[in-house]
């Protein structure tokens, strides 16, 4: 006998999400055929509800609303509830949130939406409280006032959903006609724009009321604009953030990596969720700024980032999972909170008020009478109050450390979301490579080609065909453009970490179907491909939202393959790309970032450099050192075994006739497949894109 009261479709889901709405009253159906049918054949609305496993307020939703029989009741018998994991399905995902915002209210999750049988959005919003509060109406009392309008008043709910359904299609139609040609001026109007809401004091940008989103793509844009111009500000904006990032709240200042957002300005509260996706965009922007500046903190930042992903975000088969949830036992943050009681308990008095004054742990507590560890003070300011050397206080700090993480261990952990996603492995695979390739890590080295071994493996079909989703042993969904095209970028990054040919090769395959799957001739590639599910809208995002979009990825992919050599198809397409959003990026660019990036490396005149030698030779270690470890955001790198590699020659033409000369390791620094005369040593040569506004040319070998 099973002890749930109550069990619905869901139950055969593999979607965390949808499983843990498996034993509600509300007769919920995934998203497909049989829930539209059932609508159409009982007269009825669907309510579509999306969200995702780590989403704070859709559990508090849950909690009041879907697991209330009577409410459930209401709802079985008026409507057809549907079930949607935003992260299976960010196509219905994102035909509801525009509709959404066409409708005047702020966006977020839970997304509640009313549709017709036909598919098109009424009404809708985010969170509904099972009482008025929060200037809302009860989620009993809009049923009903539904109900009522499609019982008595249906022609208004069909005005309202064509108008948006109309509004809807028209929006989703991109082409580039009479759109001028980007350039730096598009550059300069976004930094401008993060300049002007620049957090002086606790860094970051003010782009909302309250909360402040991990800003990685922006800062990664404000390090190309430093580095093109010698801004210095530009520089410091990036700085300034990721290390009150770093130092704050958002940061898990025990067990490692980055929470999704902070609800005040300081960081220091975080909407304590995980996901896969931010991290792996931090770990880049660490990266970066470390390439600039050499500063040892941001290699500690991204190792311990790397090191909480492995430890925790890491299948058994070297995938990674998706996201760890905000909420322990029903209460957000709990597993993150300390009392200074707790503290002292666990490291005895003189370890404990090391440990307290260092994060910040106070009898007062600065959450909800609980203490989230923090570091508002230097350590040089800790170790000079407790009369002790920096490198003590490291000592001793790492000791704390590891006690702490004792006792939090036996604690209760959040929800992990083991979901396999293609675009946010993809997102990490890149982030591990090129931390191997930066570093000289073999082991961030085995990480990523493992984690990508595994998306090969087990994301295609029968078909050979990528797909967005894995968990349990279950593929399933078509991939998306930002699937394909974020493996792409992961596969380049893969490439230039190892030189494995097979990794280029992989990406090229990709690209291919992209151009194959996605191609819109007279505007950006769709989001979805042509043997997609027939939805709405088939859109074509340019929006760098929480990830890069998938026009922004194919932009940067298609540059970077056209540098080394191949069609010119691909740089016209990146091209195309930039047309079609130029409106959109020249009011709003902060919101292009990533796009912005890949508009930076084409204006730029982008390097080409090929080095040609023995692995393990001293001299051609110290070449590819040289291209590694500093920041050449817009050169692209290859490599010839022995000067002579007829496989390579043949997938990569940037390549081909590139030999060592005298037997010596040699570079070849070019600039559109044009080169400058071949050295020995790249200290002869300046590879690295010089401050400047304009390009230089060089002499022909």
């Amino acid at each position: 006998m099973s002890e749930h009261t109550y069990t619905n479709k869901l139950i055969h889901e593999k979607s965390p999400y949808l499983f843990q709405h498996a034993h509600n009253p509300v007769d919920w159906y995934p998203w497909g055929s049989e829930a539209f049918e059932k609508a159409r054949s009982e007269d009825k609305m669907l309510f579509v509800s999306i969200g995702y496993a780590t989403c704070h307020w859709c559990h508090v939703m849950e909690r009041e609303s879907f697991e209330d029989p009577d409410l459930a009741e209401y709802l079985n018998n008026h409507f057809v509830p549907v079930k949607v994991d935003r992260e299976e399905r960010p196509d219905v995902d994102k035909i509801h949130m525009d509709a959404l915002h066409a409708l005047g209210q702020q966006g977020g999750w839970p997304l509640n939406m009313f549709v017709t049988p036909e598919g098109k959005p009424v009404t809708g919003g985010t969170y509904f409280p099972p009482r008025p509060m929060y200037g809302r109406k009860s989620f009993g009392e809009l049923l009903r006032t539904l109900v009522s309008v499609w019982d008595n008043e249906r022609d208004k709910i069909y005005t309202t959903a064509d108008q948006i359904s109309s509004h809807l299609q028209q929006k989703a139609v991109l082409n580039d006609t009479e759109h001028p040609e980007l350039n730096w001026q598009a550059e300069e109007q976004a930094v401008a724009q993060f300049r002007s809401s620049f957090d002086s004091q606790h860094g970051g940008f003010s782009h909302q009321p309250q909360n402040k989103f991990p800003p990685s793509m922006g800062l990664m844009l404000l390090l190309r604009h430093h580095h093109r111009t010698g801004d210095s500000f530009s520089l410091e904006m990036v700085e300034k953030t990721l290390n009150k990032m770093y130092a704050g709240g958002i940061y898990d200042q025990l067990g490692g990596g980055l929470s999704r957002y902070s609800t005040d300005y300081k960081w220091l509260v975080p909407h304590f969720e995980k996901m896969l996706y931010d991290n792996a965009l931090f770990v880049w922007a660490l990266i970066e700024t470390f390439q600039i500046t050499k500063n040892p903190v941001y290699e500690t930042a991204l190792r311990d980032v790397l090191s909480y992903i492995e430890k925790i975000m890491t299948s058994s088969d070297g995938a990674f999972f998706s996201a760890e949830d905000a909420d322990s036992e029903g209460v957000e943050g709990k597993f993150y909170l300390w009392s200074k009681a707790e503290v002292m308990k666990t490291l005895g008095k003189e370890s404990g008020e090391l440990a307290c004054t260092y994060w910040d742990i106070t009898e007062i507590g600065n959450f909800e009478g609980s203490s989230i560890p923090n570091r508002p003070r230097s350590d040089q300011d800790v170790a000079k109050v407790f009369r002790i050397t920096a490198e003590e206080l490291q000592d001793q700090l790492r000791i704390a450390r590891q006690k702490l993480m004792a006792v939090r261990t036996k604690r209760i952990r959040p929800l992990l979301d083991n979901k396999v996603l293609t675009s946010w492995n993809a997102l990490m695979i890149s982030a591990f490579a090129r931390a191997a390739r930066v570093f000289g890590d073999s082991a961030f080295e085995k990480t990523a080609e493992r984690a990508a071994s595994f998306i090969f493996k087990n994301l295609k079909d029968e078909s050979g065909r990528l797909l967005r989703r894995w968990c349990d042993g279950e593929a399933r969904y078509q991939a998306y453009l930002c699937d394909y095209a974020q493996m792409v970028m992961a596969c380049l990054d893969l490439y230039e970490t190892t030189y494995d040919t097979d990794w280029f090769r992989k990406g090229c395959e990709l690209s291919n179907e992209i151009k194959r799957l996605f191609r819109n001739e007279n505007g950006p590639f769709y989001d979805t491909g042509t043997d997609g599910e027939v939805l709405l809208t088939r859109n074509a995002e340019g929006y760098d939202g929480v990830e890069p979009s998938g026009n922004s990825s194919v932009a940067n992919a298609f540059l970077r393959l056209n540098s080394y050599g191949l069609e010119s198809e691909f740089f016209e397409d990146a091209q195309r790309i930039f047309r079609c959003f130029s409106p959109m990026i020249n009011q709003a660019g902060v919101s292009f970032c990533s796009m912005l990036s890949g508009l930076h490396f084409s204006l730029s005149g982008p390097k080409e450099v090929v080095i040609s030698g023995r692995r393990g030779d001293a001299e051609t270690e110290a070449l590819l050192s040289e291209v590694r470890r500093e920041f050449h955001p817009n050169t692209v790198t290859a490599f010839l075994e022995d000067g002579n590699s007829k496989l390579s020659e043949e997938i990569i033409p940037l390549t081909s006739g590139r030999p060592m000369l005298n037997g010596r390791a040699t570079a070849y620094v070019c600039q559109n497949q044009t080169c400058q005369l071949p050295v020995h040593t790249l200290s002869l040569i300046h590879i690295s894109e010089p401050t400047r506004r304009y390009a230089i040319s060089y002499a022909v070998f």
